[in-house]
């Protein structure tokens, strides 16, 4: 992956953690395609390297992303989809890891649409969030409209998508949509520290944490104990749960193999 400062998206790797910057402050970080093919490689390769854990997705300037780019998709026509990961490469099927949004400044139209495919969200105070589509005579068609039910109340989330307007972090915070609220520039940190945290735990219970909280809304209650069993019971009877119980015993810290 390249880390040139040219390049639509910039991605850095700070031990298990890849750290990936859309990189178009000029245009607040719009997606066009060859961003978006960008962010669907970087989840391709977080996803299939066993040495990476998490991923946190930043913004480059003075904001986190403004959505799509639509004086590029009106110039050429060509729409920032990829494949099935959809929007930005990234709103339809997001990495199998875990994924930390920082954001400083806005998310909104698309943007917003990125942070909630992400799983964690770290915000700075006073960053402001929305999806004002309707004011243009769209619709969120980014995956809004099914996470933001599941993440606020769903009066809010009602009148966010009839209204167009935007909701600061602190209000996010509050009602559990935002992780961690920080100052004004220490997103990225923040979200650095979180990813350690995560990071440090059994990379195959992760995933596995991952899979079963997500898809777990179309399970019935008498299904979900089967389902969930044919995620985890693998990784209860991994080499790594085994390391796992052992550290714990030995009073150290797991070596964790992904087996």
């Amino acid at each position: 992956m390249t880390t040139t400062t040219e390049a639509p998206l910039l991605a850095e790797r700070r031990g298990a953690v890849l750290v990936l910057t859309l990189n178009r402050p000029d245009v607040r970080n719009a997606i066009d395609r060859p961003l978006a093919e960008a962010i669907a490689a970087a989840l391709d390769e977080l996803d299939a390297d066993p040495a990476l854990a998490v991923g946190v997705l930043a913004g480059a300037g003075k904001g986190f992303c403004a959505g799509m780019d639509l004086k590029a998709f009106a110039e050429t026509g060509d729409r920032p989809w990829v494949g099935d990961r959809g929007f930005a490469g990234i709103v339809r099927r997001s990495a199998e890891k875990p994924l930390i949004a920082a954001v400083e400044g806005f998310a909104v139209g698309g943007g917003f649409e990125i942070v909630l495919a992400c799983d964690l969200v770290v915000a700075a105070r006073g960053a402001r969030f929305g999806i004002p589509e309707a004011k243009r005579g769209l619709v969120a068609a980014g995956g809004a409209l099914r996470r933001l039910p599941r993440r606020l109340p769903e009066p809010l989330a009602m009148e966010l998508a009839l209204t167009g307007e935007l909701v600061v972090a602190e209000r996010l915070h509050e009602l559990g949509a935002v992780n961690r609220l920080v100052e004004p520039g220490a997103a990225l940190e923040q979200a650095l520290e979180l990813a350690g945290l995560v990071a440090a735990n059994g990379p195959l219970a992760l995933r596995a944490s991952k899979a079963v909280l997500q898809r777990q809304w179309s399970w019935t209650d008498e299904e979900f104990f089967e389902r969930q069993a044919a995620i985890v019971d693998p990784v209860q009877q991994s080499e790594d749960a085994r390391e796992g119980a052992r550290a714990f015993t030995e009073k150290r810290a797991p070596v964790w193999r992904a087996q």
